[in-house]
């Protein structure tokens, strides 16, 4: 019996972890290349061009691959491995160093689906690693094939920041229009979501603005002392897109304060519920206090009981009972329209 060799798991990349790879020249469309070809250009690259490789940590080749060829700063593999934190960019070895943090491919307000993105950013090469689909990143990706014109690897960085802030701007008019549907049904008296619904929708949003939001002092440090290979009209860029991001988080940040005034607005309408069925079960409860007080003295197995012996005995304590019982609900009534 003869075996049959199975192909390799690549987890969509190739041998060398990566998942694609372009040759940026200005002027002319991007060209796609391989890990061989890229390593044979970085070897001598042309001035005028730089390539953009983009690997999958979740194949261990990956970071192997890039440690033996791609000369890269030591704080990039430092990042790799400090898990989630806010987005960032900053300078080491004459390099920029991007921490990126995105959602995942075709996102639906689950608090799981955020992950990292980092970059590692020079003349020549752009290199980006991630562990998951990022819807980002596919943006940047078809833009680039659809021919979008790109300068330097920066203004690749700074194009990945604007689909970043694209993809945010999405999910915040998704998030409005949630929120829009519970307010109408709140205000119209047939509330179906329930105010658990709201709390998991502002924890996702709240995560959201704190890992994209990008870190002040950093972009701060870049805008100050970018390296000197960075043109004036990168830096402009890199600002205006980082300006163009903080808009968009003041919409998420009031869309929050939203969704908390509606919570609000929710628990004051159920406690008002509440109340009004503990008044009514008071009600109730003090109406039927006399039956209850009445039967039992009656009740008991005792001499003298009144009106045991007469013969409308039982008529007579109905009628007594039914109108004190009547009188108790008229002034509960009464309390209750003063209220």
């Amino acid at each position: 019996m003869t075996s049959r060799q199975l192909p390799a798991f690549s987890y969509g990349s190739d041998d060398s972890g990566l998942v694609w790879g372009f040759l940026v020249r200005q002027g002319e469309p991007a060209v796609p290349i391989g890990a061989a070809e890229a390593l044979a250009w970085m070897a001598a690259p042309p001035a005028g061009q730089f390539v953009w490789l983009h690997f999958n940590l979740s194949n261990t080749a990956s970071e192997r691959w890039l440690r033996q060829h791609a000369g890269l700063a030591a704080e990039f593999y430092e990042t790799l491995h400090q898990g989630s934190r806010s987005t960032r960019i900053e300078v080491a070895d004459d390099a920029l160093i991007a921490v990126v943090n995105d959602v995942l491919h075709h996102f639906s307000f689950d608090t799981a689906d955020i992950s990292t993105l980092w970059v590692h950013v020079t003349p020549h090469a752009v290199i980006s690693a991630r562990r998951k689909p990022l819807e980002s990143i596919e943006r940047l990706r078809q833009a680039v094939l659809q021919g979008a014109p790109l300068a330097s690897s920066v203004e690749l960085l700074v194009h990945l920041l604007r689909d970043q802030a694209d993809v945010l701007v999405n999910i915040v008019r998704d998030a409005v229009a949630r929120v829009d549907a519970t307010e109408d049904q709140l205000l119209a008296g047939r509330l179906t979501r329930k105010r658990e619904d709201l709390g998991a929708l502002r924890r996702v949003l709240v995560r959201l603005q704190r890992l994209l939001a990008p870190e002040p002092a950093a972009l701060f440090r870049l805008l100050q002392r970018p390296p000197g290979w960075v043109s004036t009209d990168d830096r402009q860029d890199l600002r205006q897109a980082t300006e163009e991001f903080t808009v968009v988080l003041s919409d998420l940040a009031s869309l929050q304060e939203r969704i908390k005034l509606l919570q609000e607005e929710i628990a004051a309408q159920v406690n008002e519920d509440n109340n009004r069925s503990l008044f009514l079960l008071t009600i109730v409860t003090v109406m039927a206090l006399p039956i209850n007080l009445i039967a039992g003295l009656l009740g008991m197995n005792v001499g003298g009981v009144p009106l045991a012996q007469h013969p409308h005995g039982f008529r007579i304590v109905l009628a007594f009972t039914a109108a004190i019982t009547g009188v108790v609900a008229w002034i509960l009534l009464r309390l209750q329209r003063q209220r």
